[in-house]
């Protein structure tokens, strides 16, 4: 090895050693930060007292008032006044033979 190579192989080796020291670093305090954080004592809150009676209804909640939307298939009414179904009929299951055992 020349002098050249030397000195930049000491940098390489120099800068590889702060790079391995910099993540040693970061990894203790973070550690330390998780080790704090879970000797905090977190707050919550109570739990609610079980009552016999359900929850008082309010008016005007978020419920829609709208009816409810009506089926894909006409009703027996509908259909003898000609009514189509919006959904052609969904089509039979195809079931395979049995598996025979050898």
């Amino acid at each position: 090895m020349n002098e050249e190579q030397r000195t930049h192989f000491g940098r390489d080796m120099f800068f590889a050693a702060m790079l391995v020291i910099a993540g040693v670093a970061i990894s203790g305090l973070s550690l330390a930060q998780i080790r704090a954080h879970d000797r905090m004592q977190l707050a919550q809150a109570p739990t609610p007292s079980p009552s016999d009676t359900p929850a008082e209804a309010k008016p005007g909640g978020t419920r829609p008032t709208t009816p409810a939307p009506e089926p894909a298939q006409p009703t027996a009414d509908a259909q003898k006044q000609g009514a189509q179904p919006a959904l052609p009929p969904a089509p039979a299951e195809k079931v395979a033979p049995p598996i025979k055992d050898k």
